[in-house]
């Protein structure tokens, strides 16, 4: 199956999208968006990939669905368009990132920027019906973003695995800890924050470690 995605991805992914369950997910996808509103718009279904590039990937935060309101979901997990409000959690994010490293908040949600540095910003699933939360979640999508985390940890070594919910942390046995640095906290959200997020400096830690590894730190 021809995907269009970023190159060094298509060549580490080709086998999952020559599966049964690709194709049956495409099949699914591609109804979905004849006959519903699907969040994000289809040429954005592979952003986090095509902004980060498998070589150039440093580091990985995990989302579980893309947002479900108008105009909010791109393509990269927590983020939105610039022309959108930003969600609670992206708030708390950057609240984080400004007692942690002092940081202004900025105008807009958009992590367009991130991505450009090597943060893949993953969903586990990667398309969602308008206003249904969760609508596209156990038809393959899953399979796929597992494959990708694998792959990640297996062909790459000093990657930064950001792990925000327990939802996310369950992705932590795909990951090899001996090659890799796991970072974990409860979620971003306005119900989760307080319980450890807050405080949790990953964005200083995460720069720690790649500068302990000669790499490059994130502008976050």
């Amino acid at each position: 199956m021809d995907v269009k995605i970023e190159k060094s991805w298509k060549t580490r992914l080709q086998r999952e999208f020559e599966a049964d369950y690709f194709h049956n997910l495409t099949e699914f996808i591609k109804s979905e968006y004849q006959n519903h509103q699907i969040f994000p718009p289809a040429k954005y279904i592979f952003s986090a990939f095509d902004l980060s590039s498998f070589d150039d990937t440093r580091v990985v935060i995990l989302g579980q669905d893309p947002y479900h309101g108008e105009g909010q979901a791109h393509g990269l997990c927590f983020s939105v368009q610039k022309e959108t409000r930003m969600p609670p959690s992206l708030k708390n994010i950057f609240k984080e990132i400004k007692d942690d490293l002092n940081k202004d908040i900025p105008p807009h949600g958009c992590l367009d920027r991130w991505a450009e540095q090597g943060v893949l910003l993953l969903n586990a699933t990667l398309t969602v019906r308008a206003h249904q939360a969760g609508s596209h979640q156990k038809k393959g999508w899953e399979e796929f973003t597992d494959a990708v985390i694998k792959v990640l940890s297996e062909e790459k070594e000093n990657l930064v695995f950001i792990l925000w919910g327990a939802y996310a942390q369950n992705k932590g046995t795909l990951i090899d800890k001996t090659k890799h640095h796991v970072l974990e906290s409860p979620h971003p959200s306005p119900f989760a924050a307080h319980k450890g997020f807050f405080g949790n400096k990953h964005f200083s830690k995460t720069n720690a470690f790649l500068r302990d590894k000669g790499l490059n730190e994130i502008e976050w």
